[in-house]
């Protein structure tokens, strides 16, 4: 008798390819944005977009959407602890 805790969560390729479409979506916006000078908006719209695109990809292709709420808090603290580090860089780099 085999006991097996593996839980199958496969997504349907429909819903893969709409966020490989999303993610191309983002890419392109990133790069008509870049072509746009907007000033110091510019990094913060590139930091939003790519912040966007590894949610997404984290979430979908890992397969994070499925995981136990202990490693969901973990992948938000994790990304709370690089909003602030790099919150430090950007204070650096204005008070120079």
């Amino acid at each position: 008798m085999k006991i097996s805790n593996e839980h199958s969560h496969a997504l349907s390729y429909k819903k893969l390819i709409g966020v490989f479409g999303l993610l191309l979506v983002l890419t392109g916006i990133t790069i008509g944005v870049s072509m746009i000078d907007l000033g110091k908006l510019n990094v913060w719209i590139a930091l939003i977009i790519a912040s966007t695109k590894c949610s997404l990809v984290v979430l979908f292709f890992m397969h994070l959407k499925y995981e136990s709420r202990v490693i969901k808090i973990s992948f938000v603290v994790t990304l709370f602890t690089m909003a602030i580090l790099i919150g430090f860089i950007f204070w650096d780099i204005s008070f120079r």
